[in-house]
């Protein structure tokens, strides 16, 4: 198959117009996960039409689970029960989605029959260390290749034991992986973070019905409840928006509208920073979604200065990372970013990528282990490889808009899995962005 390459920029003219950006990515998940646990037909409007998603979706039918296919975004799953899934007849091939392997992981640790977790080239080179230990100290009996890598080898009919777990690195992936094995598990689950992560899963457990006690860094549930269908709305994902809000920030003259995004609390972090750095972000009136946080979003152009970003604000903006790159590529000054070592293992080494990407665009940064000094400046024309990561290319389009040349994005092919139709909509927002 011929690689997919971007054409970025430069821009030219302001960015205008209203946009809704696709459902948020980590609800999706969730929300085809529980409703296939719970008792009832469950809804879903807003779901993401994604590559990562969908996997989940096939995955679930693979496991006896129906789901109908209404409408673009629009889902109906005739949920089994807790007890309800079938063993699959072959192994379940996640995609490029580390979110539906780590969840899943901890899911049908909890099943009477054995299962196999696979995936795309890249997710088979992500470490799933972080999420093994916590489920083998509940009873989980799991193989994987050398180096903690998958496919996963999951062995069904292990009698899982609720504990306390401290998870050594803050992650919301594992953190739900434990809460969804502790479903199944006899006692009690609790989880205490070193810091505090997002809580989609807490609060989708509690839209579904299943009691749970959580509060930032903290969360604690039985086993041994049911799960009931639901309608659930998935909001508009933050970390989609996050591009529109970087480049309405640095396009001069530009303001645009972003509706129905998701604010999660813990997911928000990207809002401080730039906000920090002098952008012009305005929410609208908020309201609720499935438990979720929801308001529109209105960003005018502003000049951006150069920050050092708290280490505290790290977890709630670990996937916005690549965004805040090219935003701190585009201020006055420098920009310091520590504490964020997880981005060396999510879909590429993202402090690798985007250093080695804006660099070669000749923004003068210096690499960290765990992030990075950026001094702003002025962006020049080149070529760039995401190494087929989602996020990193669409950080390089961005950046293209306020480049003096056109920039050269290599393997953009992995953009479907978040933001599916991300080139017409960002054209339609006024990019100058095509195929190459």
């Amino acid at each position: 198959m011929a690689m997919l390459n971007w054409s970025s920029g430069p821009a030219g003219i302001p960015l205008r117009g209203e946009i809704r950006v696709p459902g948020d990515k980590s609800i999706s998940h969730r929300a085809i996960m529980l409703a296939a646990l719970a008792e009832g037909r469950s809804h879903i409007a807003g779901f993401l039409e994604g590559e990562d998603t969908q996997a989940t979706a096939t995955i679930f039918e693979q496991l006896g689970v129906q789901i109908e296919i209404l409408a673009t975004g629009e889902r109906l799953v005739h949920g089994v029960g807790l007890h309800g899934l079938r063993a699959p007849h072959q192994a379940l091939d996640c995609g490029n989605a580390g979110t539906a392997m780590r969840l899943l992981t901890g899911l049908l640790a909890g099943q009477r029959f054995d299962s196999v977790l696979t995936g795309d080239a890249s997710l088979l080179k992500r470490p799933m260390r972080r999420v093994l230990g916590p489920l083998r100290q509940m009873g989980a009996e799991l193989d994987v290749r050398e180096g903690d890598l998958p496919p996963l080898h999951i062995h069904g009919g292990s009698a899982l034991q609720g504990c306390r777990v401290s998870p050594e690195i803050a992650s919301a992936q594992v953190k739900s992986a434990i809460l969804l094995a502790g479903l199944y598990a006899q006692g009690d689950t609790e989880v205490r973070e070193l810091h505090p992560t997002r809580d989609y899963t807490e609060r989708m457990l509690t839209a579904f019905g299943w009691p749970i006690e959580f509060s930032p860094g903290y969360a604690r549930l039985s086993g041994g409840h049911v799960l009931q269908a639901m309608d659930i709305v998935v909001p508009a994902d933050f970390s989609s928006a996050a591009f529109l809000l970087v480049a309405g920030s640095v396009i001069p003259g530009s303001e645009l509208h972003l509706l129905d995004v998701g604010l999660n609390p813990r997911r928000t972090g990207l809002l401080q920073a730039l906000r920090a750095m002098g952008a012009d972000i305005r929410e609208g009136p908020t309201r609720e979604q499935g438990g979720e946080r929801v308001a529109d979003l209105q960003v005018r152009h502003a000049p951006l200065h150069g920050v050092d970003i708290p280490e505290v604000w790290v977890a709630d903006m670990i996937d916005e990372f690549p965004a805040l790159f090219v935003a701190a590529a585009l201020a006055q000054g420098t920009t310091r970013i520590c504490g964020a070592g997880e981005l060396r293992v999510k879909e590429s080494d993202r402090i690798a990528v985007m250093t080695a990407g804006l660099r070669q665009l000749g923004v003068t940064i210096e690499e960290y282990p765990d992030g990075a000094r950026i001094e702003g400046g002025v962006i020049h024309g080149g070529k760039v490889d995401s190494y087929a990561d989602h996020r990193c290319a669409m950080a390089f389009a961005v950046a293209g808009q306020m480049a003096n040349d056109a920039v050269l994005i290599r393997d953009c092919s992995n953009v479907n899995t978040s933001f599916p139709g991300f080139v017409p909509l960002m054209r339609q927002a006024g990019f100058k962005l095509s195929l190459a």
